[in-house]
């Protein structure tokens, strides 16, 4: 005779199944934050070499500035 499955194993059957699903939403999310913070780490990177070019690039605008002042005086 075969035995049908009590309603117990099906209730925990369904809310195993609902578990897995929320726990790979929730790696997924982590997996987005993570790439997205990176990113944004590499942004930051980006910006501070930027930023270390325009000083770079005024200093020299400067240093050019004031040797053209003393040839001319």
């Amino acid at each position: 005779m075969a035995v049908t499955p009590s309603k117990d194993y099906k209730r925990r059957e369904r809310e195993q199944r609902k578990l897995n699903k929320r726990m790979a939403r929730e790696d997924a999310r982590d997996q987005a934050f993570a790439a997205a913070q990176a990113d944004s780490e590499e942004n930051v990177e980006l910006t501070e070499e930027q930023l270390q070019a325009k000083l770079e690039a005024e200093f020299e605008a400067e240093l050019e500035a004031e040797r053209l002042s003393q040839l001319v005086a």
